[in-house]
């Protein structure tokens, strides 16, 4: 299964709903090799969007340094860094749902538990947590809760859970600069035009007046910036 070209569904919202928004920057290392940043929004915002997204930034941070690290392994897993662009992690993906968590309380819960239940599997089947598993014994208990339709009853909260964090990361990274670039999204750009080409001109018999092409500005394609 092409698990990109699903995920992009799942961001456009043909599968769920997308979640939420947010740009980030990269910040600051911490002791245990995690990356904790803070989203730096870059879309206009009104004064009361701005208040309250400030506030959401400044509270203290949701997820323990154990369990952002295991939210980058489990982003890594649904999106990893293939040939077109890099990782869920590398998109921010893991700080976006830090961010989520605070705008979204309804979340903490599931997430917390979800995250809980996961490193107990692991402990009960390999004696570590999930985030030390090899990537064979990672996948392994990702497969049982990845599929609701194949998994076992037991698992239902894992599989729950698993739900929620594959929506959150496909709209995370979907909605990242890595992301935008992984669909192929350009966006509004403004057009560079320097009127009708030469040789329609000719095939009309028309021709610019020397008047209006000193006053219309003119590209200069060579150049490759797009600069007159």
């Amino acid at each position: 299964m092409d698990r990109r070209k699903s995920l992009k569904l799942i961001a456009t919202g043909a599968i769920a709903t997308p979640i939420a928004i947010a740009a980030c920057k990269p910040g600051d290392k911490k002791a245990d090799g995690t990356t904790v940043t803070d989203p730096q929004f870059t879309l206009d915002r009104n004064p009361d969007e701005l208040k309250y997204e400030k506030k959401l930034l400044a509270e203290e941070k949701f997820f323990t340094p154990h369990e952002f690290a295991t939210i980058s392994v489990l982003c890594d897993i649904i999106i990893p860094k293939d040939e077109v662009s890099g990782s869920a992690s590398e998109a921010k993906v893991p700080e976006f749902i830090e961010f989520i968590v605070h705008d979204m309380p309804g979340h903490q819960v599931p997430l917390k538990g979800g995250l809980r239940w996961l490193d107990l599997q692991c402990l009960k089947r390999y004696n570590k947590d999930f985030r030390d598993c090899t990537s064979q014994e990672q996948l392994a208990i990702v497969d049982e809760i990845a599929y609701p339709k194949k998994a076992k009853p037991e698992m239902s909260q894992g599989v729950k859970f698993f739900s929620l964090m594959r929506d959150l990361t496909a709209t995370g990274f979907y909605t990242s600069e890595i992301g935008l670039k992984d669909v192929g999204y350009i966006g509004n750009k403004p057009t560079q035009w320097n009127g009708v080409p030469t040789d329609v001109l000719a095939q009309y018999k028309m021709a610019y007046s020397e008047k209006e092409l000193k006053e219309c500005v003119s590209f200069d394609k060579s150049a490759g910036n797009g600069k007159p």
